[in-house]
């Protein structure tokens, strides 16, 4: 693989991670809510589960899931149902995760696994990656045919690119969230997030192929 096809993959792939989404929203709440520190363990959750569909793509079976329906809908309503849960949670938490000063930290701290498992769910609910890399890999794999060195080049890159554009949202975050503090907009802000969070998975529910 050439240097120039490399870019033109990583510029695409950078380019489709940075838009918001359900996955730059949630990296997003919790450097608002944890810090960027803590973000860190989530960005490893969405790291691997968008290595696990792009691997599934790369093997095929996004191929499956695409002409599947039944099974399609199960993964995309499994996605949503999690997005609204998640919105509810954020709703309902109480103004003070927002403050980011030394002690508050500690009251809204969350286990690192969970954080990477709220990462992990949202990413792999979302069928639709599973559709783009299915129609994305081919474009770069060429007609010589997979080889583990090219596979290896197209995630690593992904898995680098997915998890800078999740620290960017989270550094985003962690930045604003000092701002919502000094202005006692903390549980309006949760109200905001967390109706985004609901709206998301109703629209993902609601969505299309």
């Amino acid at each position: 693989m050439s240097f120039e096809f490399w870019l033109i993959y990583a510029t695409t792939i950078f380019i489709v991670s940075i838009v918001p989404g359900p996955s730059t929203l949630l990296a997003l709440t919790h450097g608002i809510r944890y810090g960027a520190g803590k973000a860190l363990f989530s960005g490893l959750g969405n790291v691997v589960g968008t290595m696990l569909q792009a691997g599934v793509s790369i093997a095929g079976l996004g191929v499956l899931l695409t002409a599947c329906e039944p099974l399609f809908l199960v993964v995309k309503y499994a996605g949503a149902a999690y997005l609204v849960w998640l919105g509810i949670m954020v709703w309902r938490a109480p103004a003070e995760n927002l403050d980011i000063d030394t002690n508050v930290v500690v009251k809204a701290s969350k286990p690192a696994h969970k954080l990477f498992f709220d990462a992990f769910m949202v990413t792999l609910g979302n069928p639709k990656a599973i559709v783009f890399f299915s129609a994305l890999f081919p474009q770069f794999l060429g007609t010589d045919g997979v080889t583990v060195l090219k596979c290896t080049v197209l995630l690593t890159t992904m898995a680098v690119l997915a998890f800078v554009v999740w620290m960017i949202y989270a550094f985003g975050g962690e930045k604003i969230a000092g701002t919502f503090r000094r202005f006692s907009i903390g549980r309006f802000v949760n109200k905001v997030l967390g109706g985004t969070f609901i709206g998301a998975g109703i629209g993902l529910a609601m969505s299309r192929r």
